[in-house]
């Protein structure tokens, strides 16, 4: 499902910002982008991330805007170590260049960091991740709740379909018997009364319908019954989604006449759209 959710608070060093993004996806795919600074925040964010959603594709974003602050930037003594051991190799294989400004220096990467108070961060970034969860799963909650009435709409009309299904099956035997024993008085002169029940029973096993239609009635009322109780709810509907299919595929082969086989087809077409929406769901 889709949603967004973003959350942000002060610290001595300024504000942090957490922002989700989520859209669909069969399986859960989770993206970071987060500064080298606020790394070690990742797992923290995964694990509480993952205990709340389980499919969807998440964006999480973590950013940090310096302020004025409480703690003054200071020199970083390894990375200034290491520039130094590079600006003399480089001496020496440049003799010539000219040496590194005072100003050069402060702009070099890592060498000016404030001090970090981890475990400040790690609280600071914990509760936004509570807020912004908070935020996104009543997003995602209120859309499953406009697809799951949608998905109950396409039940019931499949409901209808199964039980105008039923009544067309004695209609078909009949017009086949009817069919056969004028092809058989054509072609022998007369129609032979044990070769019309032969036929009509070899048909009426080929043409029943019973099992698909009870199949297709069970897994309708699990799927509404899964709904109802709630929850994470899409990969159990994805897999009773596949078992509609199958049934209204069945039936499809099965068609005694084009007006069943209209209405199997129907069936497979309101499946598919379940489907699509069942895709969407937590």
């Amino acid at each position: 499902m889709t949603g967004y959710a973003t959350a942000s608070a002060g610290s001595p060093r300024g504000a942090l910002t957490l922002e989700l993004r989520s859209v669909n996806s069969r399986f859960l795919d989770l993206q970071f982008r987060i500064p080298d600074e606020l790394r070690a925040l990742e797992p923290m964010l995964r694990e509480r991330i993952a205990a709340r959603v389980t499919r969807g594709k998440l964006d999480c974003r973590l950013s940090f805007a310096e302020g004025t602050g409480e703690i003054a930037p200071q020199l970083d003594a390894e990375a200034l170590a290491r520039l130094r051991t590079l600006a003399a190799a480089a001496a020496k294989a440049f003799p010539d260049a000219a040496p590194l400004r005072v100003a050069d220096v402060l702009r070099w990467p890592g060498v000016v960091a404030a001090a970090i108070d981890e475990e400040g961060l790690r609280a600071v970034a914990t509760e936004l991740s509570r807020r912004a969860l908070e935020d996104l799963v009543a997003a995602r909650t209120r859309e499953g709740a406009k697809l799951a009435a949608t998905i109950v709409e396409k039940v019931q009309a499949m409901r209808q379909r199964v039980q105008t299904v039923g009544p067309m099956v004695p209609a078909a035997l009949a017009a086949y018997q009817a069919k056969i024993t004028e092809r058989l008085t054509e072609a022998l002169g007369s129609a032979n009364e044990e070769r019309i029940r032969a036929e009509i029973t070899l048909f009426a096993t080929k043409a029943d319908i019973v099992e698909e239609l009870d199949r297709l009635r069970t897994h309708l009322d699990e799927v509404e019954r899964v709904l109802k109780a709630g929850g994470a709810v899409g990969k159990r509907l994805d897999f009773l989604a596949q078992e509609l299919n199958r049934e209204a595929n069945t039936l499809a082969s099965k068609a005694a006449s084009a007006a069943i086989s209209d209405c199997a087809l129907e069936l497979k077409l309101l499946v598919e759209q379940i489907r699509e929406q069942v895709q969407n769901l937590e």
